[in-house]
């Protein structure tokens, strides 16, 4: 299995980069994508209706401001979608906090916190999901704790 990670802008490479990078420490392959909920609606939906059958467990999807794109992944996708707000819009990301944490029953999306710690834990959050069912990443699960929770 592997990640799909989505972003509403290029901008959000810089902070998703960090998910990525710890993703592969995990040994679990991941993809970077940019695709906005309100900019490319379509691709977005084409992404999530894709994502299982390309192989993907779980997506995570980060995004600013108002901070749709999270929301708009777990509409159409039944795998876990983490989501990861970004600042960008009122200060410390409340903004985008809010918008991600604030889902209607059913339809959740697993948040996390703002910025690069966000990205990081979505990445552990994501290895420990696989490792339900993956005794290697189990193992990197826990050497990671071992580790003092650093890669």
């Amino acid at each position: 299995m592997k990640v799909l990670i989505i972003m509403g802008s290029k901008s959000d490479e810089a902070v998703m980069q960090e998910c990525s990078n710890w993703l592969n420490w995990f040994n679990i392959e991941n993809n970077m994508v940019v695709a906005s909920a309100h900019r490319n609606p379509d691709k977005v939906r084409e992404l999530m209706v894709t994502a299982k059958a390309n192989g993907y467990g779980a997506v995570v999807a980060a995004a600013g401001m108002a901070a749709a794109l999270p929301g708009v992944c777990a509409a159409y996708t039944s795998l876990p979608v983490l989501g990861v707000p970004l600042d960008g819009g009122l200060p410390g990301g409340i903004d985008a906090l809010y918008s991600i944490v604030q889902m209607p029953a059913g339809l959740p999306v697993g948040t996390l916190a703002v910025g690069k710690a966000g990205a990081r834990n979505a990445a552990v959050l994501c290895a420990r999901i696989f490792a339900l069912s993956n005794e290697a990443i189990a193992t990197r699960v826990e050497e990671f704790k071992e580790q003092e929770y650093k890669i």
